[in-house]
């Protein structure tokens, strides 16, 4: 067995489709008319009542249980684009973890909540712009050296 897919229930498939492809830069490999694969292994699927079998009106919105969740190399950069979207509603504004990653929680056009968080790799990088030590940045961000160091092997 093998994942596929997640699959969100969108009510407009061209506008969910267009603020995917225009806000995270995804690209569709699949396109069925109602129901579209990104390359990336994110679906979306217009009239999900129809392909579940279920009233409309028990396909919940703004479901604050689950979150798509994003790697952005140029966060700084990321987040002034997301002033171009003046519709965007957004959960808090950015934060950052314990960790160090910075990150910003959203909701897409449907009410499905979407985090994007900066690039481990930029955490890093940040920290040891700053003046840190390898062993004070695994200390931050609760890792050991070792770990730290495999952790920039497999992002480098």
């Amino acid at each position: 067995m093998r994942f596929c897919c997640t699959v969100l229930s969108v009510s407009d498939i061209n506008k969910a489709r267009s603020f995917y492809e225009n806000i995270f830069g995804l690209e569709v490999c699949q396109d069925y008319g109602r129901n579209i694969l990104f390359s990336c292994g994110l679906a979306l699927q217009q009239d999900f009542d129809w392909l579940i079998g279920v009233p409309k009106e028990q396909v919940h919105e703004k479901p604050d249980n689950i979150e798509i969740a994003f790697e952005e190399h140029d966060f700084d950069t990321f987040l002034q684009k997301l002033n171009d979207y003046p519709t965007i509603k957004f959960l808090g504004s950015v934060i950052e973890h314990d960790w160090g990653q910075r990150v910003i929680r959203f909701y897409d056009l449907d009410g499905h909540l979407i985090e994007v968080g900066e690039e481990m790799k930029m955490v890093v990088e940040r920290f040891i712009s700053n003046g840190m030590t390898l062993e004070e940045v695994s200390k931050r961000m609760d890792v050991s050296v070792d770990g730290l160091q495999k952790l920039l092997n497999k992002i480098i």
